[in-house]
């Protein structure tokens, strides 16, 4: 059986409105009306129109609708899952849908097989009169949202409270927001690109369906003094051009305190000094970076401007850009 998309059906966004869905079936019905369309398929396309604006502007259809159907799209084989219609011999629970069973062959296998089909039903009434009602349960849905921790959340794991906007079924099946608070625990050693799972946090379930888990997908904040890459973690660290050319033992920040730092002599910029095992922790943990950055002092007083002439003629050998004219 074939997944129908019913908001491709009616050329709307999975977000429309009650009033957008309203135009839109207005509009496309007045087209596809067999007595006046001249569209060849008009009479298929009017019974899809109005099978999907049966289940589109029903608040509590189309919430069914949405969280079993978030992950399909139109003309993909489907199965409903097999806890479908888990809870529905249960009388009084979950959303209860009225159904005329006086049309029930005006709709599509994929139609029945979720709205009718799917439920253990009980009917009231005879099949012109009163319709029938059926209990509807269904999981919840897994949902993202995308935090930004502190480097140094990974050094040491933390526990942080997110607060959360989320819909609640409430007991006459309606879906209604309610805000509420989550602490939770920031693990030792998460990279960016991974997430934390909250179970049962997610979007709510309809009837007895439990709620789906709610997936925090990690990035770090920008820091003032460090980048990661994957598990590594990189410093730029600036010395004076003596430092770099004599050699020094500097005094550094890492995430984790203040080491001293050996800068060889004869350094360059861009250089890299490595502390092993200073990254992002873990099984495997990451290394630490210090890349040199030469600073060069400004000639801004007249004993300044001395030195640099001094130096130029001491150096009048060298050619910083050897390389650009070819030249080892």
């Amino acid at each position: 059986m074939e997944f129908k998309d019913y908001y491709t059906v009616m050329g709307l966004a999975r977000e429309a409105t009650p009033d957008d869905i309203k135009r839109a079936y207005r509009k496309l019905s007045r087209k596809y009306h067999p007595d006046v369309s001249k569209e060849k398929d008009a009479e298929a396309r009017f019974k899809e129109l109005g099978e999907a604006y049966e289940v589109l502007k029903d608040p509590e259809k189309r919430t069914a609708y949405d969280q079993l159907g978030a992950n399909w799209k139109e003309g993909q084989e489907f199965r409903p899952p097999p806890d479908w219609n888990a809870g529905a011999e249960h009388a009084g629970r979950g959303a209860q849908w009225n159904f005329n069973t006086g049309d029930a062959g005006d709709h599509s296998d994929f139609f029945e097989t979720l709205f009718r089909q799917g439920f253990s039903t009980g009917r009231r009434g005879d099949a012109r009169g009163g319709g029938q009602r059926a209990s509807f349960s269904a999981p919840g849905e897994d949902r993202h949202a995308k935090i930004e921790i502190d480097l140094e959340d990974s050094y040491s794991g933390a526990t942080r409270t997110l607060s959360l906007r989320v819909p609640e079924m409430s007991e006459q099946g309606h879906v209604i927001p309610r805000e509420h608070q989550i602490t939770f625990t920031i693990p030792k050693g998460i990279r960016a690109g991974q997430h934390i799972r909250l179970a049962g946090q997610g979007a709510p379930g309809m009837g007895e369906g439990g709620a789906g888990d709610l997936y925090l997908d990690v990035e770090f904040r920008p820091h003032a003094l460090y980048r990661v890459d994957k598990h590594d973690v990189y410093c730029d660290l600036p010395i004076a051009p003596w430092e770099a050319a004599l050699g020094a033992e500097v005094e550094a920040p890492t995430p984790t305190g203040r080491v001293e730092v050996k800068v060889p002599a004869g350094s360059a910029t861009g250089r890299k000094l490595r502390l092993k095992g200073r990254g992002l922790p873990g099984s495997t943990p990451g290394d630490f970076y210090f890349v040199l950055q030469i600073v060069v002092p400004g000639a801004d007083t007249d004993s300044a401007k001395s030195f640099y002439e001094g130096m130029a003629k001491q150096f009048h050998s060298f050619k910083p850009r050897a390389k650009l004219e070819g030249q080892p």
